[in-house]
């Protein structure tokens, strides 16, 4: 039984640590992958897509590493869209007709990130379902946890895939010890230019805290807030005058406007999903409640999401060496972390 594996990929959610694994690779710092997957929800913040399109045109293609976007299908469409095939459903919050709340079991990311991506791995093995995979043969899987992160590694349930995971055992953090942290992480990718990168979860993630809920209220697609716009000019509706670097030279930023179609798309899905998912629905199985994405359970454009949680007042008793971290929540295909979610 053969203990090198047939092949190298990284799980590329398109986040910090994922991102930092892809540009490690690419300058030689560790082994250079044979491909990186990204699974494609279809519903992920249009930030995630620029990014992702960055890292191909600068990072990937140059150093001959393949970035393959693999979707199991549209989870918005599936989810609003009566005659769709198939839907696996979001942990919704619920308000039960006898007022009752919970939330929906999770199967999204079992079904739109992690089947996808191993489906990948079989292809580029050479042995799609439902060939059986050969004992012996596996492809090594990178998984960007970080040491900050360590309780969420989880070893594959399949013998065809072995998981990794490098940050882990790193040298040249912040620490004393082996291992990269969120923080080193985030240092080092400000030291490539990537200190924008984005938090990679579908956009109306019921999982989301509030901080990430406001950002993706308050951003332009631009990607200036929108108190850049009315410091500026006065006005939101007015072209955002910020300077942007490009190059050696501050250009102004080109925006017409705030303009925000992400929390419009979010704002939009809450109101669809309210009696829960349309091909349920349509076939008399509609929901003995009413569905939300907010834990408050009131629509999305009016929940409480300007209130300070207590996760987010924790982070915030940093030092002063420590820069206080955004909001660190996403979705990883292998570990979930919803539920760590402490408000």
């Amino acid at each position: 039984m053969s203990s090198s594996p047939a092949l190298v990929g990284l799980s590329l959610g398109a986040g910090v640590q994922s991102t930092t694994l892809l540009i490690l690779s690419a300058e030689g710092v560790l082994p250079k992958i044979d491909f990186a997957a990204f699974a494609d929800t279809r519903f992920e913040p249009r930030a995630v897509y620029e990014h992702l399109d960055r890292l191909e045109r600068e990072v990937a293609r140059p150093a001959g590493i393949e970035i393959v976007r693999v979707t199991a299908g549209d989870i918005r469409d599936d989810a609003v869209n009566p005659d769709a095939e198939h839907y696996a459903q979001m942990p919704l919050h619920i308000r039960g007709n006898n007022g009752g709340a919970f939330m929906m079991r999770r199967a999204c990311t079992a079904h739109y990130k992690v089947r996808p991506l191993k489906a990948e791995v079989r292809r580029r093995l050479g042995y799609p379902y439902p060939a059986a995979v050969p004992a012996g043969v596996f492809a090594q899987q990178w998984i960007g946890i970080s040491t900050d992160e360590a309780s969420r590694a989880r070893f594959s349930d399949v013998d065809y895939i072995r998981h990794e995971f490098p940050l882990m055992l790193l040298k040249g953090g912040g620490s004393h010890y082996v291992g990269w942290t969120r923080q080193d992480c985030q240092r080092f990718l400000e030291s490539r230019g990537f200190g924008n990168t984005p938090k990679s979860a579908c956009v109306t993630c019921p999982y989301s805290g509030n901080r990430r809920l406001r950002l993706l209220r308050d951003t332009c697609r631009c990607g200036h807030h929108r108190e850049v716009h009315t410091r500026f000019n006065g006005r939101q509706d007015q072209a955002c005058a910020h300077l942007t670097s490009r190059g050696r030279e501050a250009e102004p930023c080109g925006c017409g406007g705030f303009d925000n179609p992400d929390w419009r798309d979010a704002v939009d899905f809450d109101a669809a999903i309210r009696h829960g998912y349309a091909r349920a629905v349509a076939r008399g199985s509609a929901l003995h409640g009413e569905a939300f994405v907010h834990r408050s359970l009131v629509p999305l454009d009016q929940a409480p999401i300007d209130h300070v949680t207590r996760a987010e007042w924790k982070e915030r008793q940093t030092t002063l060496f420590e820069p206080r971290e955004d909001d660190e929540r996403g979705c990883s295909p292998w570990s979930c972390r919803g539920e760590d979610d402490d408000d």
